[in-house]
């Protein structure tokens, strides 16, 4: 067992001092604010419960710096990395993703939800393993310190029923049975389950995900999207997603920043997860989605990173309050506990027992530094957190009870993703 008194921390939706917590098994096996601790490790700064990136793309980490040089959309930018993915082989992707996983931790980042759809080789024939790639991903999690779920997205199509394209045959295991068989033979990693889009799985194939948890699926991200839908099945994505029963609480659509009242009602009404990506969505230029309205509806939300244009949790939560005050010319849509929240829904991955500092839950701590040129003179509460404080302001980063990694490891870090990085771009 050990010992250590928090300078502070954000216990029951508040901050308070001196919180003495005992970890024992990966847990926290105690939570007692205001308690003295002569003889507990003294953790200084703000500590947070673990952050939760519930949407990520590990290998679209190697075109920051580059998509971003002059003009296009969603789609031009969508060919670059179509690029980058044709290169990747399990080794590389590996020390790629085990980089990538490495910042992740670096800025706080607990459990990862990793949207994984790079199955087999270029061409699309199968590896010896059929699972070679998501094994890759899941030992360079390991390897990282981060608590990976693998969401293993079944990829068929081009656009509605159309074959895939040369640069997805890689992505498409010829059909949902074939996908089913496949991730079944995964062994030694957490497993979740994606569709990649109502695009990219044939509306004949979507029964095969019906009941499984948890289930995340790409949604609205772009109205073509929506358009093609209408055209092909008369609906939109997310009445097509309700009408085959895949909507609920074990569901998490990423996304969803084309909606109609329709869908933020049907989302809402089922209970299902929404997962915001504000960094990428802004980088990408595809849109302010309605999170309040969603949240009001009673959807919940959760952030992800997605494309790792930015890999910042508290920028993430950040965002949300702050494009929807561009979106509406009005302020003050959240409040900081409950994008707090939204930065911290592991369960959003199937993972229920993450999330916060309590007794019984798996001892996840992200500790910020509240002296810094951020984040000094700010309060050292949520609002610092929330409002202030970056990925760089990560001291210490702790998983399953045990420190992961720290401020001092990131030059270490930058090194290996400029390895990995360069030898994937070649």
């Amino acid at each position: 067992m050990s010992r250590l008194l928090l300078e502070r921390a954000w216990v029951d939706g508040a901050v308070h001092d001196d919180v003495l917590v005992e970890v024992e098994g990966g847990r926290f096996a105690a939570v007692a604010p205001g308690q003295p601790g002569a003889d507990a490790e003294r953790v200084p700064g703000l500590a947070l419960p673990g952050l939760a990136n519930c949407h990520s793309h590990a290998f679209h980490r190697a075109l920051r710096g580059r998509t971003q040089r002059g003009s296009g959309t969603f789609w031009t930018w969508r060919e670059q990395m179509y690029g980058v993915a044709a290169r990747l082989t399990p080794e590389r992707y590996h020390r790629l993703a085990r980089a990538v996983f490495a910042e992740m931790v670096a800025a706080g980042i607990t459990s990862v939800g990793e949207f994984h759809y790079v199955h087999h080789r270029p061409d699309g024939t199968p590896y010896a393993d059929p699972n070679a790639m998501g094994h890759a991903v899941a030992e360079a999690a390991r390897e990282a310190g981060v608590r990976l779920v693998l969401l293993d997205a079944c990829y068929l199509s081009s656009g509605f029923g159309a074959p895939v394209t040369a640069a997805q045959r890689r992505y498409d295991d010829g059909s949902a049975a074939a996908w089913t068989s496949r991730v079944a033979a995964l062994s030694g990693v957490r497993v979740g389950a994606a569709v990649h889009s109502v695009r990219a799985v044939p509306r004949v194939e979507l029964g095969a995900f019906r009941g499984l948890a948890p289930l995340h699926v790409h949604l609205s991200e772009q109205p073509a999207e929506n358009d093609d839908c209408r055209a092909a099945y008369g609906v939109t994505p997310t009445r097509l997603l309700h009408d085959e029963g895949l909507l609920g609480p074990g569901t998490t659509v990423v996304h969803a920043t084309h909606l109609t009242a329709e869908d933020v009602a049907l989302l809402g009404d089922s209970g299902t997860n929404v997962c915001f990506c504000p960094t990428t969505e802004r980088d990408l230029g595809d849109g302010i989605g309605p999170g309040r309205e969603l949240h009001e509806a009673g959807a919940r939300l959760s952030l992800g990173s997605d494309s790792h244009a930015v890999v910042d949790l508290f920028e993430e939560m950040r965002a949300l309050e702050l494009d929807e005050r561009l979106a509406t010319r009005t302020r003050g849509h959240w409040t900081a506990a409950e994008l707090l929240a939204a930065g911290t829904r592991h369960d959003s991955l199937g993972v229920d027992d993450a999330g916060a500092v309590a007794v019984g839950l798996r001892a996840d701590l992200v500790v910020l530094d509240t002296a810094g040129v951020r984040t000094a003179g700010t309060g050292a509460d949520e609002h610092t957190a929330v409002f202030a404080a970056t990925a760089e302001d990560v001291v210490r980063t702790m998983v399953d009870g045990r420190w992961v990694a720290s401020r001092e490891g990131r030059p270490a870090v930058g090194r290996a993703l400029g390895s990995a990085i360069e030898e994937v771009l070649g």
